[in-house]
């Protein structure tokens, strides 16, 4: 076999309801979505593995470079020191509206600094690759031969055959008492009772595959995927997109409207993570999506890639 498909597996492509009705507003509506068959890494990538990939190549995450004053007018130079954002609980309870209670910008954070400097990846060559922003992602899948997932190709492997679960595995959260993905058990975010065994992030392959041999699709860590963000009501209204053939956002809607006067793109994550509970982000499911500023690197977010198998002639 190819080394670029060692650890992969084949997904097989097709038609399936992509979204959800049922859940945040941002999943509606559901609609047909149609993909071609692709390889998937079978599970999100390692530390090991990226770091292979900087030992081959010197590259430099974002989160290891200073930000570019010119991209964020007005702020303050001290902030543009190289770091990244990682989750720091709180003591006890907090407004759940206001998420700087529990995101704080770390400097010296980084990849090989998981929640700030003076940690390491030490014993965590199993544990997905962290603070990876978009560009970090993408000239990983360039080096290794492979790409990264549109929103729909991630979304229809995640869902392992299942078409209309609420999860990965079934409609169950818990089927049978087990638990199933890497969440976070307790009132979020001050109270984890690590039910599930990981307080953080858990080695790939701790959770069972889903039906297409894929490790945790849902929890862990987010996982990139190409798509510019938009509401998928908003998208099936570009010219370029229909129904059964979403091509994703465009570039220039994707920005968070809030915040106007930084203009930074975001993308599509998929997947939930450890830091995913009931009573705060339900999103450990294949139709959950949210947005994600391509400048911005987290303890909680990673990747995985694909190979697209040639159409049939």
């Amino acid at each position: 076999m190819n080394a670029a498909l060692e650890n992969m597996v084949t997904i097989p492509g097709g038609v399936f309801m992509m979204g959800s009705n049922d859940h945040y507003p941002e999943e509606k509506p559901a609609h047909k979505a149609s993909v071609g068959a692709f390889r998937m890494d079978r599970h999100a990538v390692t530390n090991r593995e990226f770091a292979h990939f900087v030992r081959e190549t010197g590259h430099v995450t974002l989160a290891e470079r200073p930000a570019d004053p010119a991209d964020y007018p007005g702020a303050d130079p001290a902030l543009l020191v190289p770091s990244s954002v990682v989750f720091v609980p709180p003591p006890g309870r907090v407004d759940l509206r206001d998420y700087y209670n529990w995101w704080n910008y770390v400097q010296g954070a980084d990849w090989r600094h998981p929640r700030g400097p003076d940690t390491s990846v030490e014993g965590l060559d199993d544990h997905p690759v962290v603070h990876v922003a978009y560009e970090d992602a993408e000239a990983y899948a360039a080096w290794a031969g492979k790409a990264l997932p549109t929103e729909a190709e991630w979304e229809f492997a995640a869902r392992g055959g299942l078409e209309g679960s609420e999860f990965c595995w079934g409609d169950e959260l818990n089927p049978e008492g087990r638990w199933m993905a890497n969440t976070w058990q307790g009132e979020f975010p001050w109270q984890n009772l690590d039910e599930d065994g990981h307080r953080w992030t858990a080695p790939v392959g701790s959770f069972p595959a889903n039906g297409y041999g894929l490790h945790e699709m849902a929890g862990n860590v987010w996982e990139w995927t190409t798509d510019w963000y938009q509401e998928h009501s908003q998208i099936q209204q570009h010219a370029c997109c229909t129904l059964e053939n979403p091509r994703g956002g465009a570039r220039e809607n994707s920005h968070d409207p809030r915040n106007p006067q930084v203009r930074i793109p975001r993308r599509v994550m998929k997947g939930g993570s450890h830091l995913c509970a009931p009573n705060y982000c339900r999103r450990y499911r294949p139709a959950a999506r949210m947005a994600q500023p391509v400048d911005t690197s987290t303890s909680h977010l990673g990747f995985r890639c694909i190979v697209r198998m040639p159409e049939a002639t």
